[in-house]
């Protein structure tokens, strides 16, 4: 404790500006030359980085090579738009003319292309069974509930991503690809009443759906009001002020 209290006071009496380097060991093996040797590669070093910083610093590395795959790819403002599979194409017209209520989608991260996993027909009690617990994926799904009591149907639209079981290339893909993924199936006619992120499958139950597709609103307070004053007072009297 001494001594490292003491050790700016050192550096002052020997003259800050003559100290070009600093060092720090433990064993002789950390302050001989090829210790120092170690240091100066670790000064040079990148500095280390937590998954969430690394996926950022990948993002950022994407949007400045922007110019790479512009053939399989186009870079825009809000992601990065895969293009579509002609199967994944012919299943979401399947979803469209209510052929089938449910649509999963992946990512081919090697060659780029938004792929069809499965189409089914299924209640919403088996949408969680449906979700993979080890990769992310997208998911169409035609919500038919009764609301107010007139049948509905709503499109929701799931992206679920099992947290950091996944690697960080598929975390950033799948983020990046939703916004240009969603903007093409609006532009092909699909309404989405709702967009959901989830990281458990378990959170896709019937009540879930239902509040997320009609949240409930939150009836506001109203506004303190000032009491009238008594009947027949008639109108206010102005007073002569005294000159």
């Amino acid at each position: 404790m001494l001594y490292a209290a003491t050790r700016a006071t050192l550096k002052t009496e020997f003259g800050g500006g003559q100290i070009k380097d600093e060092m720090f060991g433990t064993a002789v093996e950390d302050v001989n030359y090829r210790g120092y040797q170690k240091h100066q590669q670790a000064k040079h070093a990148p500095a280390p980085l937590t998954m969430a910083e690394e996926e950022l610093q990948m993002i950022k590395q994407n949007e400045v090579n922007a110019h790479i795959h512009i053939d399989s790819r186009a870079q825009t403002l809000q992601g990065i738009a895969f293009p579509v599979s002609e199967e994944a194409q012919n299943g979401l017209a399947r979803f469209q003319s209510k052929q089938c209520n449910y649509v999963q989608l992946s990512l081919d991260l090697e060659n780029e292309v938004v792929n069809l996993e499965k189409t089914d027909n299924i209640s919403i009690g088996n949408l969680a069974a449906q979700v993979p617990t080890e990769s992310a994926r997208y998911h169409l799904f035609r919500f038919q509930h009764t609301h107010e009591g007139d049948y509905t149907e709503s499109i929701v639209f799931v992206y679920s991503m099992p947290g950091y079981k996944c690697s960080i290339k598929e975390r950033m893909l799948y983020s990046s690809c939703k916004s240009p993924l969603i903007d093409y199936l609006t532009h092909q006619g699909l309404e989405i009443t709702k967009k959901l992120e989830i990281d458990d499958p378990k959170e896709l139950t019937e009540d879930y759906m239902y509040d997320e597709v009609h949240p409930k609103v939150n009836v506001a307070k109203q506004a303190f009001a000032k009491p009238k004053g008594p009947a027949g007072r008639g109108p206010k009297r102005l007073t002569k002020q005294k000159e």
